[in-house]
Protein backbone atom coordinates (compact mmCIF):
# COMPACT_ATOMS: atom_id res chain seq x y z
CA UNK A 1 0.00 0.00 0.00
CA UNK A 2 1.15 3.58 -0.92
CA UNK A 3 2.15 5.96 2.09
CA UNK A 4 -0.59 8.74 3.04
CA UNK A 5 1.04 11.33 1.26
CA UNK A 6 1.76 9.20 -1.93
CA UNK A 7 -1.83 8.41 -1.48
CA UNK A 8 -3.19 12.03 -1.49
CA UNK A 9 -0.82 13.20 -4.09
CA UNK A 10 -1.98 10.47 -6.41
CA UNK A 11 -5.29 10.76 -5.98
CA UNK A 12 -6.05 14.29 -7.95
CA UNK A 13 -8.05 15.46 -5.21
CA UNK A 14 -8.74 19.06 -5.04
CA UNK A 15 -7.50 21.07 -1.94
CA UNK A 16 -9.42 22.23 0.56
CA UNK A 17 -11.76 24.71 -1.10
CA UNK A 18 -15.76 24.18 -1.87
CA UNK A 19 -14.84 21.70 -4.50
CA UNK A 20 -13.78 18.75 -2.05
CA UNK A 21 -16.07 16.93 -0.30
CA UNK A 22 -14.87 15.13 3.05
CA UNK A 23 -16.80 12.17 4.79
CA UNK A 24 -15.47 11.54 8.20
CA UNK A 25 -16.38 9.39 10.91
CA UNK A 26 -16.52 10.39 14.24
CA UNK A 27 -15.85 7.65 17.17
CA UNK A 28 -12.08 6.65 16.82
CA UNK A 29 -11.78 9.22 13.63
CA UNK A 30 -12.93 12.75 14.79
CA UNK A 31 -13.29 12.04 18.52
CA UNK A 32 -10.85 9.79 20.47
CA UNK A 33 -12.34 6.78 22.11
CA UNK A 34 -12.80 8.96 25.31
CA UNK A 35 -15.25 11.10 23.22
CA UNK A 36 -12.64 13.99 23.40
CA UNK A 37 -11.34 16.31 20.30
CA UNK A 38 -7.65 16.88 19.50
CA UNK A 39 -7.15 20.36 19.31
CA UNK A 40 -4.62 19.63 16.48
CA UNK A 41 -7.47 17.71 14.42
CA UNK A 42 -10.10 20.27 15.66
CA UNK A 43 -7.91 22.94 14.12
CA UNK A 44 -7.54 21.09 10.50
CA UNK A 45 -11.71 20.62 10.48
CA UNK A 46 -11.74 24.18 11.04
CA UNK A 47 -9.53 25.47 8.62
CA UNK A 48 -11.33 23.04 6.13
CA UNK A 49 -14.24 24.73 6.87
CA UNK A 50 -12.86 28.13 6.57
CA UNK A 51 -11.37 27.61 3.16
CA UNK A 52 -15.00 26.07 2.23
CA UNK A 53 -14.53 22.54 1.73
CA UNK A 54 -17.99 20.82 2.33
CA UNK A 55 -17.59 18.31 5.80
CA UNK A 56 -20.14 15.74 6.12
CA UNK A 57 -19.80 13.82 9.45
CA UNK A 58 -21.01 10.53 8.74
CA UNK A 59 -21.67 7.92 11.85
CA UNK A 60 -23.45 4.77 13.94
CA UNK A 61 -24.47 7.32 16.13
CA UNK A 62 -28.37 8.68 16.66
CA UNK A 63 -29.46 12.03 16.22
CA UNK A 64 -28.54 13.23 19.35
CA UNK A 65 -25.16 11.61 20.03
CA UNK A 66 -24.46 13.46 16.26
CA UNK A 67 -25.38 16.76 17.64
CA UNK A 68 -23.19 16.15 20.16
CA UNK A 69 -20.40 15.72 18.31
CA UNK A 70 -21.06 18.69 15.62
CA UNK A 71 -21.12 20.80 18.68
CA UNK A 72 -18.26 19.78 19.73
CA UNK A 73 -16.27 20.08 16.05
CA UNK A 74 -18.26 23.58 15.64
CA UNK A 75 -20.13 22.15 12.35
CA UNK A 76 -23.30 24.06 12.15
CA UNK A 77 -24.51 23.88 8.64
CA UNK A 78 -25.15 21.27 5.81
CA UNK A 79 -25.66 17.46 6.25
CA UNK A 80 -24.47 15.05 8.70
CA UNK A 81 -25.47 11.09 7.98
CA UNK A 82 -26.88 9.37 11.12
CA UNK A 83 -27.75 6.21 12.12
CA UNK A 84 -25.34 4.40 9.82
CA UNK A 85 -26.95 6.33 6.99
CA UNK A 86 -30.49 5.58 8.70
CA UNK A 87 -30.78 8.99 8.65
CA UNK A 88 -29.58 12.36 7.42
CA UNK A 89 -30.05 15.64 8.30
CA UNK A 90 -29.85 18.91 7.76
CA UNK A 91 -28.07 20.65 10.30
CA UNK A 92 -29.05 24.33 9.31
CA UNK A 93 -32.83 23.29 9.66
CA UNK A 94 -32.61 21.27 12.63
CA UNK A 95 -34.51 18.75 10.08
CA UNK A 96 -34.29 14.87 9.34
CA UNK A 97 -35.09 13.78 6.11
CA UNK A 98 -34.13 10.55 3.95
CA UNK A 99 -35.40 8.73 7.06
CA UNK A 100 -34.94 4.38 6.49
CA UNK A 101 -36.87 2.32 9.14
CA UNK A 102 -37.64 -1.49 9.64
CA UNK A 103 -38.86 -3.59 12.43
CA UNK A 104 -36.11 -5.31 13.89
CA UNK A 105 -38.51 -8.26 15.85
CA UNK A 106 -37.24 -11.21 13.97
CA UNK A 107 -33.18 -10.09 13.72
CA UNK A 108 -33.69 -9.37 17.36
CA UNK A 109 -35.13 -12.90 18.27
CA UNK A 110 -32.78 -14.63 16.53
CA UNK A 111 -29.44 -12.69 17.58
CA UNK A 112 -30.92 -13.34 21.47
CA UNK A 113 -31.70 -16.86 20.84
CA UNK A 114 -27.57 -17.15 20.24
CA UNK A 115 -26.25 -14.12 22.20
CA UNK A 116 -28.88 -14.01 25.19
CA UNK A 117 -26.41 -12.20 27.73
CA UNK A 118 -25.79 -9.66 25.55
CA UNK A 119 -26.69 -6.37 25.86
CA UNK A 120 -29.07 -5.14 23.06
CA UNK A 121 -30.51 -1.40 22.24
CA UNK A 122 -32.76 -0.49 19.56
CA UNK A 123 -32.92 3.64 18.34
CA UNK A 124 -36.05 5.24 16.80
CA UNK A 125 -36.50 8.77 15.22
CA UNK A 126 -38.48 10.12 17.96
CA UNK A 127 -38.25 7.73 20.68
CA UNK A 128 -35.43 7.05 23.81
CA UNK A 129 -33.51 4.74 22.85
CA UNK A 130 -34.92 1.39 24.39
CA UNK A 131 -32.28 -0.62 25.80
CA UNK A 132 -31.95 -4.55 27.56
CA UNK A 133 -29.19 -2.83 30.07
CA UNK A 134 -27.36 -0.15 30.44
CA UNK A 135 -24.15 -0.25 27.86
CA UNK A 136 -20.69 0.45 29.42
CA UNK A 137 -19.80 4.02 30.59
CA UNK A 138 -19.24 6.42 27.64
CA UNK A 139 -20.67 4.18 24.91
CA UNK A 140 -23.95 5.85 24.16
CA UNK A 141 -25.44 8.82 24.56
CA UNK A 142 -28.77 10.71 25.05
CA UNK A 143 -31.82 9.66 26.79
CA UNK A 144 -32.28 5.69 26.97
CA UNK A 145 -35.15 3.46 29.01
CA UNK A 146 -34.45 0.10 29.70
CA UNK A 147 -37.22 -2.55 28.66
CA UNK A 148 -37.36 -6.37 28.62
CA UNK A 149 -36.41 -7.95 25.71
CA UNK A 150 -39.69 -8.73 24.35
CA UNK A 151 -40.55 -5.24 24.51
CA UNK A 152 -37.38 -3.87 22.83
CA UNK A 153 -38.35 -3.64 18.92
CA UNK A 154 -40.55 -0.90 17.40
CA UNK A 155 -41.89 -0.89 14.19
CA UNK A 156 -39.85 2.28 13.19
CA UNK A 157 -36.14 1.72 14.17
CA UNK A 158 -33.54 3.10 12.37
CA UNK A 159 -30.60 0.81 14.24
CA UNK A 160 -30.20 -2.32 16.00
CA UNK A 161 -27.28 -2.81 17.98
CA UNK A 162 -26.11 -5.80 20.32
CA UNK A 163 -23.04 -5.39 22.32
CA UNK A 164 -21.31 -8.13 24.61
CA UNK A 165 -18.63 -6.88 26.61
CA UNK A 166 -15.50 -9.61 26.70
CA UNK A 167 -16.34 -11.26 23.52
CA UNK A 168 -14.01 -10.46 20.65
CA UNK A 169 -15.06 -9.15 17.03
CA UNK A 170 -14.50 -12.74 15.65
CA UNK A 171 -16.63 -14.62 18.24
CA UNK A 172 -19.82 -12.03 17.71
CA UNK A 173 -19.15 -12.67 13.69
CA UNK A 174 -19.72 -16.20 14.33
CA UNK A 175 -22.65 -15.97 16.56
CA UNK A 176 -23.99 -13.43 13.52
CA UNK A 177 -23.60 -16.18 10.94
CA UNK A 178 -24.97 -18.67 13.00
CA UNK A 179 -28.09 -16.38 13.81
CA UNK A 180 -28.58 -15.99 9.70
CA UNK A 181 -29.52 -12.68 9.77
CA UNK A 182 -31.24 -11.83 6.23
CA UNK A 183 -33.03 -8.89 5.14
CA UNK A 184 -30.61 -6.00 6.98
CA UNK A 185 -27.38 -4.84 7.02
CA UNK A 186 -24.73 -5.08 9.47
CA UNK A 187 -21.25 -4.41 10.50
CA UNK A 188 -19.35 -6.02 13.29
CA UNK A 189 -17.03 -2.70 14.90
CA UNK A 190 -13.25 -3.17 16.34
CA UNK A 191 -14.77 -5.42 19.42
CA UNK A 192 -17.91 -6.96 19.92
CA UNK A 193 -20.16 -4.56 18.52
CA UNK A 194 -22.83 -5.45 15.64
CA UNK A 195 -24.84 -2.74 13.74
CA UNK A 196 -27.66 -3.74 12.01
CA UNK A 197 -29.27 -1.51 9.77
CA UNK A 198 -32.39 -1.13 7.19
CA UNK A 199 -31.84 -2.95 4.12
CA UNK A 200 -30.15 -0.96 1.49
CA UNK A 201 -29.35 1.19 3.70
CA UNK A 202 -25.48 2.36 4.91
CA UNK A 203 -22.89 5.26 5.11
CA UNK A 204 -22.17 4.79 1.64
CA UNK A 205 -25.57 5.00 0.38
CA UNK A 206 -26.01 8.23 2.06
CA UNK A 207 -23.47 9.70 1.53
CA UNK A 208 -24.04 9.45 -2.74
CA UNK A 209 -27.31 11.51 -2.06
CA UNK A 210 -25.63 13.93 0.08
CA UNK A 211 -22.93 14.29 -2.69
CA UNK A 212 -25.01 14.55 -5.86
CA UNK A 213 -27.07 17.14 -3.81
CA UNK A 214 -24.43 19.20 -3.43
CA UNK A 215 -22.93 18.72 -6.60
CA UNK A 216 -19.03 17.55 -5.81
CA UNK A 217 -17.22 15.42 -8.37
CA UNK A 218 -17.06 11.44 -7.42
CA UNK A 219 -13.50 11.89 -7.77
CA UNK A 220 -13.19 15.08 -5.15
CA UNK A 221 -14.52 13.01 -2.34
CA UNK A 222 -12.67 11.85 0.44
CA UNK A 223 -13.76 9.66 3.56
CA UNK A 224 -11.77 8.75 7.07
CA UNK A 225 -13.14 5.90 8.80
CA UNK A 226 -11.66 3.04 11.84
CA UNK A 227 -14.81 0.74 11.91
CA UNK A 228 -16.91 -2.11 10.12
CA UNK A 229 -19.37 0.32 9.27
CA UNK A 230 -16.83 2.36 7.11
CA UNK A 231 -16.32 -0.11 4.83
CA UNK A 232 -18.57 0.80 2.47
CA UNK A 233 -17.79 4.13 2.72
CA UNK A 234 -14.08 4.05 1.93
CA UNK A 235 -14.59 2.26 -1.25
CA UNK A 236 -17.59 4.99 -2.25
CA UNK A 237 -14.71 7.55 -2.15
CA UNK A 238 -12.15 8.84 -4.40
CA UNK A 239 -9.55 8.63 -1.98
CA UNK A 240 -10.65 6.37 0.98
CA UNK A 241 -8.37 6.39 4.29
CA UNK A 242 -8.39 4.18 7.47
CA UNK A 243 -7.34 5.12 10.77
CA UNK A 244 -4.37 3.52 12.42
CA UNK A 245 -6.44 1.63 14.76
CA UNK A 246 -9.03 -0.21 12.50
CA UNK A 247 -8.95 -3.39 11.59
CA UNK A 248 -7.40 -5.58 8.96
CA UNK A 249 -10.22 -5.58 7.06
CA UNK A 250 -11.42 -1.79 7.13
CA UNK A 251 -7.60 -1.03 6.14
CA UNK A 252 -7.77 -3.51 2.89
CA UNK A 253 -10.94 -1.48 1.98
CA UNK A 254 -8.92 1.59 2.00
CA UNK A 255 -6.83 3.07 -0.34
CA UNK A 256 -4.35 4.58 2.92
CA UNK A 257 -3.77 4.11 6.05
CA UNK A 258 -3.08 7.65 8.37
CA UNK A 259 -2.18 6.93 11.83
CA UNK A 260 -4.33 6.22 15.33
CA UNK A 261 -6.87 8.41 16.69
CA UNK A 262 -4.56 9.16 19.90
CA UNK A 263 -1.67 10.16 16.80
CA UNK A 264 -3.94 12.80 14.95
CA UNK A 265 -4.45 10.59 12.19
CA UNK A 266 -7.22 12.50 10.92
CA UNK A 267 -5.49 15.49 11.08
CA UNK A 268 -2.08 14.36 8.90
CA UNK A 269 -4.85 13.68 6.47
CA UNK A 270 -6.47 16.76 6.34
CA UNK A 271 -3.32 19.16 6.59
CA UNK A 272 -2.00 17.42 2.98
CA UNK A 273 -4.96 18.82 1.66
CA UNK A 274 -4.62 22.72 3.10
Amino acid sequence: MKSLAEAVEESGLPGAGPDLFVALDIDGTVLRHNNTLSPRVGEAIAAHMRAGTRICLATGRGIYGTREALDKVGIADGLAVCSNGAITLDLARDEAFNVHTFDPSRQVAALHAELPEALYAVESLDEPRRLTAHFPDGELTGPSVVVPIDELAVPDATRLTVRYPGMGAGELMDAVHAAGLRGVEYAIGWTAWLDVSPEGVSKAAALEDVRQSCGAAPSSTLAVGDGGNDVEMLGWAGLGVAMGDAGPSVKQAADAVTTGVDADGLALVLELLL
